[in-house]
């Protein structure tokens, strides 16, 4: 059930290309859901680099995490790296779940239609009795065999494959038997076989210095600024020598058989079907009109959504105050792309003033903490959003 609930978070994300809005230093986000008594609180706490930490609860579970995206360019394609880590603490036993996100990469950002694609180990790890689950979020391959798909074991303490679990990230998640697996490999071993494929380059191509400025642009768009993740027109793409990503540096993305401009198609007759698998988890159909909402499930579309109530509780710094995201919805582009540069020119300003009074940034909601499980930096919730005494918030609208 935790995969099945960390893979449909991924599907959420499928065919969204749109450039997202960068949050604000201080910016915030709640949910909630009273019928299941579920909140969710988000801040972004940090500004370069871009870290945006979150924290959920309910009578179940306490769940939380921060994303903070590095980028490596790799000449036709973006690799963002989403450090940091996942924490699930349940409530009805004494489990705790961490887990880091894979890597997800952009191609034809400079020729072509852009697609993605979501790769790399993921390793999710029950820090109460040492049992673990090794994911692998294939990237696509040379003839798109493997898009979206992933597959791993789930393990005991003592290292004994317990469950097979396979699916498609964009579409389903089963788990079979252990000995399920072995049998079915056994008599589809030719089927599924790897095949050869020459040993991948780790020599980057060289990106022509006029591409530079259209890589500058995006690498803003990601990660709402420049900051250290800068494209250097002297020095090259800073991924080839640098970064901190769970892909080996060495090795760029498998764009090999793919001509300029393609976009990998799905082999159905690729996938698994092994026999006694259990059905965990089945993406729900998005609405029809969902590709003229930027690709939106239908609960995406609500998130935005401000009502009377809402605002009478809501903090100044909750997103769905942005003039510029609800001069967007209103359909006023000509306003919206003046109050993106007002507030960008605010923000800045704000920067400078703290840094010529030597003042450090305090987040609100989050304090900066080491991860009692991963003993690894972290953001941890400070435990009093939910009194809604916002007095001290600051102006970033």
């Amino acid at each position: 059930e935790v995969c099945a609930f960390i893979v449909s978070a991924y599907s959420s994300n499928w065919l969204r290309l749109n450039k997202p809005f960068n949050p604000l230093l201080g910016e915030t986000y709640e949910y909630e859901l009273p019928e299941l008594n579920i909140k969710v609180v988000f801040e972004q706490v940090s500004h370069h680099p871009p870290v945006s930490a979150w924290h959920a609860e309910s009578d179940h579970f306490v769940l939380h995490g921060t994303i903070n995206p590095k980028l490596k360019f790799w000449g036709k394609s973006i690799e963002i790296a989403p450090e940091g880590t996942v924490t699930l603490k349940l409530k009805s036993r004494p489990d705790v779940y961490t887990w880091k996100s894979v890597n997800c990469c952009v191609h034809n950002i400079i020729v072509g239609k852009l697609w993605f694609e979501e790769y790399g180990l993921m390793e999710v790890t029950n820090q109460t009795n040492g049992m673990r689950t090794q994911l692998n979020f294939k990237p696509a391959g040379w003839f798109g065999k493997d898009l979206h798909r992933f597959d791993g074991f789930i393990y005991s303490q003592d290292k004994e494959k317990l469950r097979f679990i396979y699916g498609k990230w964009s579409d389903y998640l089963k788990s079979a038997g252990a000995d399920d697996y072995d049998e079915y490999m056994r008599t589809h071993s030719q089927r599924f076989r790897v095949p050869d494929r020459p040993a991948t380059d780790s020599s980057q191509p060289s990106t022509p210095r006029k591409m530079f400025s259209k890589l500058n642009s995006l690498t803003r768009q990601l990660t709402g600024g420049g900051g250290g993740n800068s494209v250097d027109d002297t020095n090259g793409p800073p991924g080839a020598a640098a970064g901190n990503g769970t892909v080996n540096q060495s090795t760029a993305p498998p764009e090999a058989g793919l001509t300029n401009g393609d976009i990998p198609k799905s082999d159905s007759s690729h996938s698994l079907d092994i026999p006694n698998s259990r059905l965990v988890w089945q993406v729900r159909a998005r609405p029809d009109h969902s590709p003229q909402y930027y690709h939106f499930t239908l609960f995406s579309m609500s998130l935005n959504q401000l009502t009377d109530a809402l605002t009478a509780r809501l903090p100044p710094t909750d997103s769905r105050f942005r003039p510029d995201v609800r001069k967007l919805e209103e359909g006023d582009l000509e306003s919206a792309a003046l109050e993106k540069n007002r507030l960008e020119e605010k923000q800045r300003d704000v920067r400078r003033q703290h840094k010529k009074k030597r003042h450090q940034w305090e987040p609100l909601w989050f304090r900066a903490e080491q991860n009692p499980y991963t003993k690894e930096d972290d953001w941890v919730y400070k435990g009093d959003y939910w009194r809604r005494e916002f007095a001290n918030c600051p102006d970033i609208y």
